[in-house]
């Protein structure tokens, strides 16, 4: 897949920001939650609006209630590619750029074209597409990203080769997740509103499963929530005002070997019941003299599943804090409980007072030693 990726990049980084088209992803947990029929009504409603909207395909997978959404859009005729004396209807690429709409609808964004086609991949159609300018609003499923390929291929024992580039789905300019319970897609598919009858039963026992519809739901919720924040904090750049929170992420602050499993093990846990994005942060000024103790920390970060961070600097240990802080959108610090005196905390000031001032929207936490402090 790294050869997609690189493609990918290499499209995206070629694309004109001025002049592109708008790109508008549809996402659901699984087949069957709507995302066809809503993409479908929306573009119904563009041609109301006297918005030129073609069709570039539609897989309806013959549910009625998809096919009646076609109305009297105009389709793109597809393009008929022969492979091993077959024939196969594949987008053609060439013929909506010909037509030159203003919005295109494209399904099963996953798609791998058959041999013969402009592009190995349906995704890169449409980066053509939406180089030329024009808008493409596509529908896909979770299971399709490539960076949730392993977790889907746990939770349902099915390994899924039709996938995307993260990349890809990052540039998209507008997300909308459609979204059903559980329940109600188990309901569709017993109605025969997503697999045909001989498909059902199999279906039940074995993909739709109530725990891996749950399971791919919140898969599907965890990771539009974490696009759309990632996005949020780029638009932020770097006019700083602060974590958006959408997104937790726990900042450890560790400096002394004796204190580092204890504080590590404590945000671990608030990690894991916010989940939340764990950071480890040390902060040296000469790295090369600490190389036993950084390799000490860097080891715990591998253990606990943290990302580590070494800031090297003659600054103060609370500007390093700050700057760590700033940089990653941390939403929660964790310190270690001073080992300075009253008088050293007049004199040198306090790191939480510094960070406090220096930041917003940031919580605090420090965690106790286990000797008290005078």
């Amino acid at each position: 897949m790294m050869e997609t990726n690189e493609k990918a990049a290499a499209f995206l980084a070629a694309a004109s920001a001025q002049g592109r088209g708008r790109l508008k992803l549809y996402i659901g947990a699984a087949p069957g939650v709507g995302k066809t029929y809503k993409m479908l009504t929306d573009a119904l409603q563009m041609k109301k609006e006297d918005i030129d909207v073609v069709i570039g395909v539609i897989e309806t997978h013959g549910r009625p209630e998809t096919y009646a959404q076609l109305g009297d859009l105009e389709h793109v005729p597809l393009l008929d590619i022969q492979y091993k004396d077959r024939p196969f209807l594949e987008l053609n690429v060439d013929g909506i750029l010909q037509r030159a709409p203003k919005v295109v609808l494209v399904d099963e964004l996953a798609h791998t074209n058959i041999p013969g086609s402009k592009h190995a991949k349906r995704y890169q159609d449409i980066m053509e597409l939406l180089d030329a300018g024009i808008d493409v609003h596509a529908a896909v499923n979770i299971q399709h990203l490539e960076s949730v390929h392993d977790i889907v291929q746990t939770i349902t024992g099915v390994r899924v080769n039709e996938r995307v580039p993260d990349l890809f789905v990052q540039q998209a300019d507008e997300i909308q997740l459609i979204d059903a319970t559980p329940e109600t897609l188990q309901k569709r598919l017993r109605e025969g509103k997503i697999y045909p009858s001989h498909r059902i039963q199999k279906s039940l026992q074995n993909y739709f499963q109530l725990t891996n519809l749950a399971a791919l739901r919140e898969l599907a919720l965890r990771e539009i929530a974490d696009e759309v924040d990632e996005k949020l904090e780029r638009q932020n750049g770097t006019d700083y005002r602060g974590p958006l929170g959408v997104h937790e992420k726990i900042l450890i602050c560790v400096q002394h070997v004796d204190t580092a499993e204890r504080l590590i093990r404590r945000g671990y846990r608030m990690a894991n019941r916010l989940n939340a994005e764990l950071f480890i942060l040390h902060v040296t000024r000469d790295g090369m003299a600490e190389k036993e103790k950084i390799d000490y920390i860097r080891q715990l970060c591998s253990t606990f599943d943290a990302h580590f961070l070494l800031h090297t600097s003659n600054k103060r240990a609370a500007n390093a804090i700050v700057s760590e802080a700033k940089k990653h959108f941390i939403t929660q610090i964790l310190l270690g409980q001073s080992a300075r005196t009253r008088w050293e905390e007049i004199w040198k000031g306090s790191i939480v007072n510094t960070i406090m001032r220096q930041t917003c929207n940031i919580d605090i936490h420090i965690v106790a030693d286990q000797e008290s402090v005078r």
